[in-house]
């Protein structure tokens, strides 16, 4: 009986997006685990994404498809990612949660394992509330929310600057994008994927 792991991101520049792979990985690292990688609809006009050289970023992810609540029901765990905006998930996941207001009323979330991941521009830039502020939608949807226990020893790495939080893991982008994920926090993100999908297996099988 396989698990199935939905990875759901939004990402501009390509952070978000190589992060979702790290999960990924991770979640795959798990026998039995059917992973998925969608990503939510864009919001900005096309003009503005050229302009701001998001653009040309975007082309490597865009053959990944868009996802649809349908896409969330049919899942046993799903696993966000966001860049942060002023301390919060982006807009295009806030419109993109505001959709399955029927999975609410019918309750098709409940139990469902949730876990959320994230970058920022600067160390201090939002990330642990960005994931955090993330959790009070999934706790509507009744879903149970996984993060990443200090089991996984890269949390307490000290000896550089690195993202990783015990609420979901995180990069660092840089204010202008030229930061990329380093392998201690890609690392995180597999860590990440894997102890999802090892809990929604157990939650299936119990």
């Amino acid at each position: 009986m396989s698990t199935k792991i939905l990875v759901v991101f939004y990402s501009m520049y390509g952070h978000i997006y190589q992060m979702a792979n790290a999960v990924a990985a991770g979640a795959r690292e798990v026998s039995g685990s059917e992973v998925t990688l969608m990503q939510v609809r864009e919001l900005v006009p096309e003009d503005a994404l050229v302009k701001s050289g998001a653009a040309a970023a975007r082309r490597a992810f865009a053959h990944i498809p868009v996802a649809s609540p349908d896409d969330l029901a049919a899942a046993d765990a799903i696993i966000f990612g966001t860049p942060t905006r002023f301390g919060n998930m982006c807009a295009q996941q806030r419109n993109f949660l505001a959709q399955p207001g029927g999975l609410w009323m019918s309750g098709a979330l409940i139990g469902k394992v949730g876990s959320v991941f994230t970058s920022t521009a600067t160390q201090h830039g939002g990330q642990e509330t960005t994931i955090t502020s993330f959790h009070s939608t999934l706790l509507h949807q009744g879903m149970i929310i996984v993060g990443v226990p200090y089991s996984e020893q890269r949390l307490l790495n000290m000896a550089e600057i690195t993202g990783g939080t015990p609420y979901g893991a995180s990069t660092l982008a840089a204010a202008d994008g030229s930061r990329q994920p380093s392998e201690n926090e890609l690392a995180i993100a597999r860590f990440q994927g894997r102890h999802v999908a090892q809990i929604a297996a157990r939650l299936k099988g119990a």
